[in-house]
């Protein structure tokens, strides 16, 4: 119930923001198509459905959005597809129920016959990332380069032919699905280039990354509202939401891109981090900076000074657990002084 609520408010918060989205490049149904395309690879189900009335409300056609979930079977899966389809069609039926319009919108032209997929995925593959014309591969190429086959045969031969779908839109649903997975950070760049080869700007690759990773910071928990009861010791926006609040107090907070908080000590009680989205850092006194990603887990005894935060270029999200002080004594947060952007600007980014 308080996910669905959160997923709720998140919606509602960024309808405000469709304007400011199309100020840098995005338009309503391009960000619509961004988010549609996060939620699959993520496998947010409730999160997509209202992706996609937001993309229908903004003159996305049932075709387009079938063939959105199609095409990212080639990135995150038959699975996450097929309940993709599966949510497109329960949308469809409600608003039809609700007397609410959806255009059916144009279909595939028809493939060519004069070229083997293998040929139009190679084509297309050195049109979009500049790579020479590579040389012939059967489905029968050794075990080492049948991935190349299938890689241009298919997706880029058999998905990337289909013109429901330009290549500049099939590049944006691309790196809004890869932005939101972890693990994928090469393939992500590499579409960034394909992504300007087909005619996205600079400022729209830029505007869809920071708006899936920001519409996924939270990771599976509520992202929560602006930390403005701490803001004094963050440099940059955070946000805070309160898990629990008796025994163990576990608390969300995510971090906007380049935010970090003021070096600080626990006192009496230590605190364990366990990291839910994006990329981050954690730092102690006297230690080099360790970069976090999800999954990993930090155990910060009490009396050590230390700070962290997201990397430059992500967001950032992780679930804070204050460790019990010794019996008689109490926790407390001393702040300290901030990390100063030339500590910070040190670290790769």
């Amino acid at each position: 119930m308080r996910k669905s609520l959160a997923i709720a408010t998140i919606f509602l918060f960024f309808g405000g923001l469709m304007e400011i989205n199309a100020q840098v490049g995005l338009t309503a149904k391009e960000s619509a198509i961004c988010r549609i395309a996060a939620f699959t690879a993520q496998g947010d189900i409730a999160a997509l459905e209202h992706a996609l009335n937001e993309g229908f409300d903004a003159d996305l056609t049932i075709n387009e959005a079938l063939e959105i979930c199609v095409h990212l079977h080639a990135y995150c899966g038959f699975p996450r597809c097929l309940n993709a389809l599966s949510a497109v069609e329960r949308v469809i039926n409600k608003r039809n129920s609700e007397g609410k319009s959806v255009t059916q919108g144009k279909s595939n032209t028809p493939i060519p016959d004069d070229k083997t997929s293998y040929q139009l995925g190679a084509e297309t593959q050195s049109r979009l990332f500049g790579f020479p014309q590579p040389a012939p591969l059967t489905r029968n190429a050794p075990s080492g380069e049948i991935s190349n086959y299938y890689l241009r045969a298919h997706l880029f031969g058999d998905l990337f032919a289909r013109d429901i779908l330009d290549w500049k839109t099939r590049e944006l649903v691309t790196i809004s699905a890869l932005a939101a997975m972890t693990g994928t950070e090469s393939q992500l760049n590499a579409h960034k280039i394909g992504a300007l080869n087909a005619g996205l700007t600079q400022t729209q690759i830029d505007a869809a990354v920071s708006l899936v990773q920001k519409d996924t910071a939270g990771g599976m928990f509520p992202m929560g509202g602006e930390n403005s009861a701490f803001a004094k010791y963050f440099t940059g926006i955070s946000y805070l939401e309160m898990l629990t609040t008796e025994g163990l107090f576990i608390s969300n907070v995510t971090f906007e891109p380049g935010c970090r908080n003021f070096w600080h000590i626990h006192q009496g009680g230590g605190q364990i981090l366990l990291v839910t989205a994006g990329r981050g850092w954690y730092q102690e006194l006297g230690k080099p900076a360790q970069e976090l990603h999800p999954g990993d887990v930090i155990n910060i005894p009490a009396g050590i000074k230390h700070w962290h935060g997201a990397a430059k270029d992500s967001w950032f999200s992780h679930l804070a657990m204050g460790t019990p002080a010794p019996q008689g004594s109490r926790s407390d947060t001393e702040w300290l002084e901030p990390v100063s952007d030339i500590e910070y600007n040190k670290l790769a980014q």
